[in-house]
């Protein structure tokens, strides 16, 4: 599989480690952009656009999670170099990702940060009755009336809807107009994926689990989960965030996810769940 279109910024210093950052579905690298300044002067970043997002639109589909992971993983080896281990940062489709790389070989990477977690291959009912609707949209009206209504009525936007300057929400709504809408057209039929609980129990690194406290429910279930059965994972819940909290309140995310980088050692096997 070729490498997905990708950005790598390597302000930090050669021997620095590797950051990968990956968008969710209907976005592209540019979610990651409140992300780049606090991040790039310590670690060399690699923010990848996902097949039938952003520079890897023209990318062949399916786009199942096991299509999605492969190409992650090609992009990875290809920049970063295969068997040298990366920190990484996924939301929504890049959090199910990481999930389905480490299960396989959690030696990939050195700690992840999964934000507003999607657990691969279990259909998510409200992520799933949106998707359906919008594509059903899409293929009777076209991907600008598609993308439109995905922005205006999905409930991981609301936040954004609710609280448009302070959360940016124009610059997200332009990053989804230029969504390919590839995957709601796209008629194969994607690999089926297993991670079962057993396997998620292998990914024996650091995981920080980030949700707003006003999250759809589906992703804070499959983040309580998570809790449950990863072996050292750690939780922040964002005040007032929703289901983007790194876009939402970047510098407060940001405080976050260094402070848990910075320490990168097995946890005790205590969870936390605290605000922030």
């Amino acid at each position: 599989m070729p490498s997905a279109a990708h950005v790598a910024i390597s302000d930090a210093p050669a021997a620095a480690p590797w950051l990968v950052l990956v968008h969710g579905f209907s976005q592209d690298r540019r979610a990651f952009s409140g992300q780049i300044d606090a991040f790039r002067n310590r670690y060399r970043l690699l923010l990848i656009d996902l097949p039938g997002h952003g520079g890897s639109s023209a990318m062949a589909g399916p786009y199942g999670h096991a299509e999605l992971a492969d190409a992650v993983r090609d992009t990875i080896d290809t920049v970063v170099g295969p068997g040298r281990p990366c920190l990484y940062w996924g939301t929504h489709t890049g959090a199910a990702v990481a999930l389905r790389v480490s299960s396989q070989d959690a030696s990939r990477f050195s700690a992840l940060v999964l934000e507003g977690a999607v657990l691969p291959g279990r259909p998510m009912a409200s992520v799933t009755d949106t998707f359906t609707r919008i594509q059903r949209v899409a293929l009777a009206e076209g991907i600008e009336a598609a993308s439109r209504l995905w922005f205006d009525e999905a409930e991981w936007f609301a936040v954004m809807r609710e609280r448009p300057i302070a959360c940016r929400a124009e610059a997200h709504r332009e990053m989804i107009a230029d969504f390919s809408g590839r995957p709601w057209f796209e008629a194969g039929t994607p690999a089926p994926v297993e991670v079962s609980d057993a396997m998620l129990a292998t990914i024996d690194l650091p995981v920080l689990l980030i949700n707003g406290a006003r999250d759809v429910a589906d992703f804070i279930a499959a983040a309580d989960h998570l809790e449950r059965v990863l072996p050292h994972a750690e939780r922040r819940v964002v005040a007032d965030a929703g289901g983007f909290p790194g876009w939402e309140f970047p510098d407060r995310v940001n405080a976050r996810v260094a402070e848990f980088l910075d320490r990168l050692k097995p946890l005790s096997g205590q969870t936390h769940n605290r605000k922030v």
